[in-house]
């Protein structure tokens, strides 16, 4: 049974003006800077005069989502409620925030539900979902055609670059395409499209195993084990905040990205979904309701908003 959690207002600070990030093509960045115009974030809708007792796992009223905790700025662990954060419902005394949760609260708060986080390994997420003990996970997941054949998605809810990080000191620092990764040591996450698909079209990579978590990933590259980790924007985003010494690689829009079959399969990639278990129709459509209301540049002005309260770790 689920614990019932009491769901926690959407950070006050996304109803109030914020900005919108964006990479530049083939450029390095040293930090997330902005350049884009002011955005604004819509107050919720309020959509608590729609009936959800009958959407499958909302019976109760309890949206139980499912995030790994350690993969900021998506969502991470802190041992204080700060700017909104919410309990892991199975970690006592600690409290999940970022990116995600903020979704998981825009959408609680337009329903009226409770929202409850369940801390969970990133290899755990899809099955959790497939078996009903998760009824979402919000966690940076991406579209993709197989990940599509075990779950449903709602969304996009997030678009999100491919890039590579690597240190301000690297021989790949200036590179403009990843044909001048060439022969580079690398990483990525494990059971991602960055360590399947993208890191295999550098030429002559020697790319060691895949890193459990985001910060495990990034923990080789400021320890020099490897020269460069592909990931996505956000995630350097959040990393270069707090570690000036890394630098962005973004070759997006450019010859020298990394490349797909197809615009679909890139978009496959790129998008990010909500997972909700397969047939579950009422809660992805109920989801969509909420992120429909939210253009690309708002929901990049909730991520600039997620990389500026993350923890220093």
């Amino acid at each position: 049974m689920k614990r019932r959690t009491l769901a926690l207002l959407l950070c006050a600070a996304l109803a109030t003006t914020l900005s919108a990030c964006g990479g530049s093509p083939a450029a390095s960045s040293d930090a997330p800077a902005s350049s884009s115009p002011a955005v604004t974030v819509p107050p919720v809708e309020d959509l608590t005069d729609v009936d959800t007792s009958s959407i499958p796992g909302l019976e109760d009223g309890v949206f139980t989502v499912g995030m790994e905790c350690a993969y900021a700025p998506y969502n991470w662990m802190q041992m204080t409620d700060a700017n909104g954060a919410v309990p892991i419902s199975n970690v006592p005394g600690s409290y999940a925030n970022g990116y995600d949760v903020m979704i998981a609260q825009r959408i609680c708060e337009a329903y009226g539900w409770e929202l409850e986080i369940v801390s969970s390994e990133w290899d755990s997420l899809t099955p959790a979902v497939q078996a009903g003990t998760m009824d979402a996970n919000i966690c940076g997941q991406s579209m993709t055609a197989q990940r599509m054949e075990e779950v449903d998605m709602a969304g996009p809810y997030y678009y999100a670059n491919i890039v590579c990080l690597t240190t301000r000191d690297s021989q790949y620092a200036s590179a403009t395409s990843i044909a001048d990764l060439a022969g580079g040591t690398c990483t990525s996450q494990s059971g991602t499209i960055w360590y399947d698909t993208c890191l295999p079209q550098i030429p002559d990579a020697d790319i060691l195993s895949p890193a459990d978590t985001a910060p495990a990933m990034v923990m080789q590259l400021q320890t020099g084990t490897v020269d460069f980790v592909c990931t996505d924007l956000p995630t350097a985003m959040a990393a270069a905040a707090r570690d000036d010494s890394l630098v962005i690689l973004d070759f997006s829009g450019t010859d020298g990205d990394f490349q797909f079959d197809n615009e679909q399969e890139r978009a496959e990639n790129v998008n990010q979904g909500i997972a909700v278990q397969k047939g579950n129709t009422q809660l992805r459509d109920a989801i969509d309701v909420v992120l429909s209301a939210l253009t690309r540049e708002q929901l990049n002005a909730i991520m600039d908003q997620a990389i500026a309260i993350q923890p220093e770790i």
